[in-house]
């Protein structure tokens, strides 16, 4: 099995990490299946958010027997320090556990330091010395926060969106952090489902030694394929490569990576998916989408009420209400085509 260690954390961790943001969508006998399996072919390390509603309590409730076995880190998206404390206990409580491995701050539109006015990070030294917290880290979606977190030295990991769509700024990015001794985790490996290629995902990720991917699973299919990887890694080859090439052809320029910061949408929008249509509906087949339930959720489009909040909202800067435009105009053209 490949390992990692996360920089100067000293924490070491299989190479496929275990997303937990994808179980709370599923019932919580499955979801304690699902994570026992992945802990008995030797993913040990899981990933989870106070933000990911009941992820918690359904890792607490498959993990309480076997904390020994397990490294978990979970984020606090708190802005007050009150609600730091409140989001650590929550997390603690939930998880059945004294302490985490992994404390992160998740996705903060700044980077927390000691003396900003917030306390946040004071608090975050507080837990440390109170054991509730064993390790420091911070995630983010924005160049400009990751650069400055990894200049600072605060922080002992960080979580950041990275796949073979990443750009030269991204790549740069994972870069400092190896020269920083810093541990760096990438989410989003599968870039919101728009990859959709695993074992070229993963062989890509693999030319760089420090970088810990963690992949959401919610199936057992895709928790057996991932688990196929721990002895027989794939190695990239050229047909991977071309894969890789066609996709960057395909997918440059702005296109909405499926984070949800935007979300909720005052109008029911579920702009996450319905933002990336034309992708799905030239990267999947077109009997997945083109159904009555997808019908009404594009047609929710038409409601948008140009509040802005999904601008304000979106880390990567795009212009959502005109891209979730786009996006409509493209599926009705598909709709029309099947119905006619």
């Amino acid at each position: 099995m490949q390992k990692i260690t996360l920089g100067r954390s000293g924490l070491v961790v299989p190479r496929n990490g275990f997303g937990a943001l994808p179980i709370q969508r599923i019932p919580l006998d499955d979801a304690v299946r699902l994570v026992r399996r992945a802990l008995d072919g030797g993913m040990y390390y899981f990933d989870t958010a106070r933000f990911y509603t009941d992820s918690e309590e359904k890792l607490g409730v498959a993990l309480k027997d076997r904390r020994n076995e397990v490294i978990i880190s979970t984020k606090t998206g708190a802005t007050k320090v009150e609600d730091f404390w409140r989001d650590l206990e929550t997390s603690l409580r939930l998880l059945q556990t004294d302490h985490v491995d992994l404390y992160q701050f998740h996705n903060p539109a700044f980077c927390p330091k000691p003396g900003d006015g917030t306390g946040l990070y004071e608090a975050m030294q507080e837990a440390v010395h109170q054991g509730k917290v064993l390790h420091i880290g911070i995630t983010n979606h924005r160049q400009f926060v990751a650069h400055e977190a990894i200049e600072s030295g605060l922080y002992e990991t960080l979580q950041y969106p990275f796949s073979y769509l990443a750009s030269d700024a991204d790549i740069e990015i994972v870069e400092q952090t190896r020269k920083a001794n810093m541990g760096f985790i990438a989410m989003k490996g599968l870039s919101g489902g728009l990859i959709t290629h695993s074992a070229t995902a993963y062989a890509w990720l693999a030319q760089y030694d420090h970088v810990a991917p963690i992949w959401g699973i919610q199936k057992e299919s895709e928790l057996d394929e991932w688990l196929s990887y721990q002895d027989n890694p794939p190695a990239l080859t050229a047909e991977m490569q071309a894969v890789i090439d066609k996709d960057r052809r395909e997918l440059s320029g702005e296109f909405c990576r499926g984070c949800g910061y935007c979300q909720p949408c005052p109008a029911g929008i579920q702009i996450q998916d319905c933002n990336r249509m034309s992708l799905f509906l030239r990267r999947a087949p077109h009997s997945v989408y083109l159904t009555e339930e997808w019908l009404h959720k594009m047609e929710k489009i038409d409601g948008c009420l140009h509040c802005n909040h999904c601008v304000e909202h979106c880390p990567y800067g795009l212009d959502t209400p005109n891209l979730l435009v786009k996006n409509y105009e493209d599926f009705k053209q598909f709709w029309s085509r099947r119905q006619g």
